[in-house]
């Protein structure tokens, strides 16, 4: 049996499995095939527990086409979520958390009502230094630099690594039909060795912005709490909020990010269990299939 948890926040779901316990190994295809929203469970995501070495639990995390994640921040709440559902988690208890972007401190603050927790979770401490995103050129902090785009088009762009590489690119307005076009050519823009997550952002107020997400490995996406992160590190660090605690505004609703004075970030917000299941044997059989290639 092959049992699984999915959950959500904001919009963006993930799947948890139990890695050792799996009858089959996790291979790019078998993660391919979980994640198909007509063929298998469908989500944005697998993450995937794995025995901790320096934490008090450990998670790798898998984005939809196979790739692996280093962070994630609906991922790490949906985590918890599960955590606090299986008992190995209690609210108002802080526990840790090791992925490979590093580990994270966490805390179920509580519930809202309707099934929905509040999660927060300590992402780390931002860096804006162009070596931690792994962006070509000498080692320098990206203030609004130029990236030449297709065609002789071009964006100025803010990179803020949390464990995890973004691309922030603040805008007057959001045209969602533009950010499609450019988003997946600044993610597998040759200049960033690993890819990057992408963020469009307008300020919108002294302590909120709004954000568009095209995650690395995803594309479009709800909402994601560490481009959230990455977003309100970024607007503090070029000073288009004045606000340290900063509401990010993403079309599946609003992540909080606190932005400390050193750029460590701690991220608040809503996630919701939505259901258990097992995979059925000829889904099993399949992916035992693709484990073997």
């Amino acid at each position: 049996m092959a049992e699984f948890y999915k959950g959500h926040g904001l919009g963006n779901d993930y799947v948890v499995l139990e890695l050792d316990a799996l009858p089959f190994d996790l291979t790019p295809p078998a993660v391919r095939l979980v994640c198909d929203r007509h063929t298998g469970v469908g989500s944005d995501g697998i993450l995937g527990r794995t025995g901790p070495t320096a934490a008090d639990f450990g998670l790798r995390i898998f984005n939809p086409d196979g790739t692996e994640a280093e962070k994630s921040g609906n991922g790490l709440r949906i985590f918890a979520a599960y955590l606090l559902e299986r008992g190995e988690a209690s609210v108002g208890v802080p526990f840790s958390v090791e992925t490979p972007g590093g580990i994270v401190g966490m805390t179920v603050v509580g519930a809202m009502g309707g099934g929905v927790l509040m999660v927060e979770a300590e992402m780390g401490t931002a860096s804006f230094r162009s070596t931690d995103v792994g962006l070509a050129g000498d080692e320098r902090e990206v203030d609004n630099e130029a990236l030449e785009l297709e065609a002789g088009d071009a964006v100025l762009i803010n990179t803020v690594s949390i464990g995890n590489p973004h691309c922030v690119v603040f805008m007057d307005e959001l045209d969602v039909e533009d950010l499609r076009r450019r988003a997946p050519q600044i993610s597998t823009h040759p200049a960033f060795a690993r890819g990057s997550n992408v963020q469009f952002a307008v300020p919108a107020e002294p302590g909120a912005v709004e954000a568009w997400v095209w995650e690395r490995g995803a594309g479009e996406t709800r909402a994601s709490g560490s481009s959230a992160c990455a977003v309100a590190a970024a607007a503090v660090r070029r000073g288009m909020v004045t606000e340290r605690n900063v509401e990010v505004r993403m079309p599946g609703g609003s992540l909080h990010v606190e932005v400390r004075d050193d750029f460590a970030l701690l991220l608040r917000g809503p996630v919701e269990g939505v259901y258990r299941g097992t995979l059925g044997d000829g889904m099993v059989a399949r992916l035992r299939e693709l484990s073997w290639g």
